[in-house]
């Protein structure tokens, strides 16, 4: 078969010309232009995100500028809940405007313009004054972030149908894996040439990439819609959903219960950090040369899971979650073993934490696809909408909560923080089970 034919084959399953593609292909294997432009700009968005990351390259680069650990405690709480709380606040808003892709892109251009501050903050500052303003720029990043996660489901649901929307998730995953690897393997060759200026050029990089997805964006052939009349107050409307709709409080109780993929990785690196002191590694080359190691991590993650968990999730995202909860549950308590039967022996003990560490980032893949496809699949129109930003702002309030009880645990040790994860983990793969089933099957 010669290579224009096979091209040609390529082109027709995957991309379908007609525009009206959204609503009539559904059960077919093609994705629209929509699809693909959707992939595209969630690439870019997701290689962004490798670099402003709260949990590797930000905690590397407050390090570097001499800003206190205390800042560095509060990356991970503004990035996340700063990105959901305000979710079901700015809900009226949102369902205001006719073109969802809109919203998407003047959320990623915020991203764009919060990341390049950080980089001149790292460029121009130090100390504490770099750390505060490392941390208000990323405050901003999180709030328009908290945009493209609203708009993103909806845009979504309207131009991808039922049966492709995991699809469309796992292979933005699994092109954002790549480049994670790339990026990776870049910052482990930099080792200890690893400096401010060089993580300020990649985030330079990385508010470049939002900006090319604005214009991806753009291109979404997305209809308007006329927006839903005004609802009442955002809080009674979100105690009221909670309330009154029993299948969409069980699912915001599973999510809350499944973070033990999203909450263990650091303790994970906390321990691996202090094996390699034990056995005589914790140079600052070692550590920075770290970096690279977990961000491959993280690619590999991306690459295998998000083609595998993306086909899972259409047909039963419900399953997807409840063995994502069952594995990482078992895989951090195998890492609590490791732990207190290796205190000697700190060369097995990294081995055991660093495989921990990247089998839990692709239970975690799957565990973010399942649940996005989830709840697109739970709801049509603006009530796609609401359910992403209640169930969002909800998780904010219960991840400051876990995330307070598991820094509480963690001053008796990593190893209790684990543990009470791991038990989290094990409740969220029982409340899932009992979820209704919304794919395709």
């Amino acid at each position: 078969m010669s290579e224009q034919s096979t091209r040609a084959r390529w082109y027709h399953r995957f991309v379908s010309e007609d525009p009206q593609a959204e609503s009539d292909f559904g059960g077919s294997d093609r994705v629209s232009r929509g699809g693909l432009r959707l992939i595209g700009a969630n690439a870019l968005q997701s290689i962004g995100d490798q670099v402003v990351n709260a949990k590797t390259v930000l905690p590397w680069l407050l390090t570097l500028v001499g800003a206190p650990a205390a800042l560095v405690g509060l990356l991970v709480p503004v990035r996340e809940a700063g990105s959901m709380l305000p979710q079901a606040a700015l809900t009226p808003w949102v369902v205001a405007r006719p073109r969802r892709t809109r919203v998407w892109m003047l959320g990623a251009a915020g991203q764009a313009g919060a990341t390049a501050a950080m980089a001149a903050a790292a460029l121009a500052l130090d100390g504490w004054v770099a750390g505060a303003a490392v941390l208000a720029a990323l405050a901003v990043f999180a709030l328009a972030r908290c945009l493209c996660s609203m708009a993103a489901k909806d845009v979504q649901g309207r131009t991808v149908p039922k049966g492709q929307r995991g699809q469309v998730t796992g292979a933005a995953t699994m092109v954002s894996g790549v480049a994670a690897l790339v990026i990776g393997v870049a910052l482990q060759l930099l080792g200890p040439g690893l400096d401010a200026p060089a993580l300020a050029a990649f985030l330079l990089g990385a508010a470049l990439m939002w900006a090319l997805a604005v214009l991806v964006y753009a291109g979404i052939p997305e209809e308007p819609q006329e927006p839903e009349e005004e609802r009442q107050h955002w809080w009674t409307d979100t105690v009221g959903l909670l309330r009154d709709d029993a299948g969409f409080r069980r699912f915001v109780l599973a999510r809350g219960l499944l973070l033990v993929s999203a909450l263990a990785p650091p303790f994970l690196v906390t321990l691996a950090v202090d094996a390699g002191r034990s056995g005589g590694q914790g140079t600052v080359a070692a550590l920075l040369g770290g970096l690279g190691s977990f961000v491959i991590a993280q690619g590999v993650a991306s690459v295998v899971g998000g083609r595998v968990f993306g086909s899972l999730a259409d047909r039963s995202s419900r399953l997807v979650m409840v063995l994502g909860a069952l594995v990482a549950s078992v895989v951090v308590l195998l890492a609590v073993v490791a732990v207190l039967a290796l205190p000697g022996r700190p060369g097995a003990l990294l081995a055991v934490l660093v495989t921990a560490y990247l089998v839990l980032s692709l239970v975690h893949v799957g565990v973010r696809v399942a649940r996005k496809t989830y709840v697109v699949d739970l709801a049509e129109g603006d009530l796609r909408t609401r359910y992403v930003a209640v169930s969002n702002t909800a998780m904010g309030v219960v991840l400051l909560v876990t995330g307070a009880v598991s820094a509480a645990l963690a001053t008796l040790g990593a190893v209790a923080a684990l543990v009470f994860l791991a038990l989290l983990g094990l409740v969220g793969a029982a409340v899932s089970w009992r979820l209704p089933e919304v794919s395709r099957g």
